[in-house]
């Protein structure tokens, strides 16, 4: 089960909003297959597992244990059921990571393979594999993307200058990691502060793989029309108090922006099937996540030798939990998970 995991890992951000699975298919305590979901919309690990055995070792699939960090799928989607095609190839045994929480699914593809007469266990590595899929999780079970809080700070706590300039606080083996996890996220999120004077691209330009959808609130829709988040290069969403619209790949969405507005975006966020979402800023508006408790995880970035004596605060943390931390170049990484989710 460890080796899916693995091998699931390595379809992360580009099988968004699908979770990330591995399967591994063993006959006398050897591999003789192997597979993981690769791409949205492709086949899954199932299929991808048992056609990887070769010509010479076909014949060994009805006798082996198939391995899979998530149980398999029984209904027709993009792809058919999983779980038809483990029946079809008489695999007697299936090790499953963890249930499916999906509607579709939920318990339905155990059904079927007990049904066919196949020995199935459940819960290996549980705990690992719902992590594993933490956003697949939240998005289905709470009905909200999973929530990530990134931010740079100096040594002495500030995000930015008091004005309109931009403040470089990471260099550039920091910027190739938060564009890393860029393509790991379905979507990314600024307010407008934060997009008038920082005029951000929101893109993945620094590492391989898709750039996330997005977000950006504002309110009065007064952000000028020539801000890169508007150059119609990428999927972006508006959230505004004044009007819905579609205006290419812009959306405009008109939402509560009040106080408590945020649960209202991160369901609208959910219906569009985005499963995760990384805020960016500014301080404001990643306050206001901590502050309301609609978020899952914060990357907290340092550079401690970077002392500004005039600049905006960091937001500050609470009912929070420290996972662990990294070095990056100069820069220190503090993660941590919200203390209700840090289970």
């Amino acid at each position: 089960m460890n080796r899916c995991l693995q091998l699931a890992r390595l379809g992360a951000g580009a099988v968004l909003p699908n979770p990330m699975v591995g399967a591994v298919l063993v006959h006398d305590n050897r591999i003789i297959g192997e597979g993981y979901h690769k791409l949205y919309g492709g086949p899954h690990a199932e299929p991808n597992c048992i056609n990887s055995v070769p010509a010479s070792l076909q014949h060994l699939i009805s006798s082996s244990t198939l391995y899979v960090s998530l149980e398999p799928c029984s209904h027709f989607g993009k792809t058919p059921p999983c779980a038809d095609l483990i029946i079809r190839f008489r695999i007697p045994r299936v090790v499953i990571g963890c249930r499916d929480i999906f509607d579709k699914v939920n318990g339905r593809g155990i059904e079927k393979l007990i049904a066919a007469g196949v020995d199935v266990r459940t819960g290996v590595l549980e705990g690992k594999c719902r992590d594993q899929n933490k956003r697949f999780f939240t998005l289905h079970g709470k009905k909200r993307p999973y929530v990530v809080l990134k931010w740079a700070e100096t040594g002495n706590g500030k995000i930015g200058y008091s004005g309109t300039n931009r403040l470089r606080i990471t260099g550039s083996l920091t910027d190739m990691n938060v564009h890393k996890w860029r393509s790991e996220e379905g979507a990314i999120m600024v307010g407008t502060t934060t997009a008038r004077h920082d005029n951000p691209r929101l893109t993945n330009r620094h590492w391989y793989g898709r750039s996330p959808i997005r977000v950006v609130i504002d309110k009065k829709l007064s952000l000028p029309s020539d801000l890169h988040l508007f150059d119609q290069k990428i999927n972006t969403i508006i959230y505004n108090s004044l009007r819905n619209a579609e205006d290419d790949l812009n959306s405009y969405q008109q939402t509560d922006l009040t106080e408590n507005g945020l649960n209202e975006i991160l369901e609208n966020l959910a219906s569009r099937n985005i499963s995760s979402v990384m805020v960016e800023g500014g301080a404001r508006l990643t306050q206001s996540f901590i502050d309301s408790g609609y978020w899952d995880e914060a990357r907290i970035i340092t550079n401690e030798s970077m002392i500004v004596d005039a600049g905006v605060a960091a937001p500050k943390l609470k009912d929070h939990v420290f996972i662990k931390e990294e070095s990056s170049g100069q820069e220190k990484i503090r993660y941590y998970r919200h203390l209700q989710n840090a289970g």
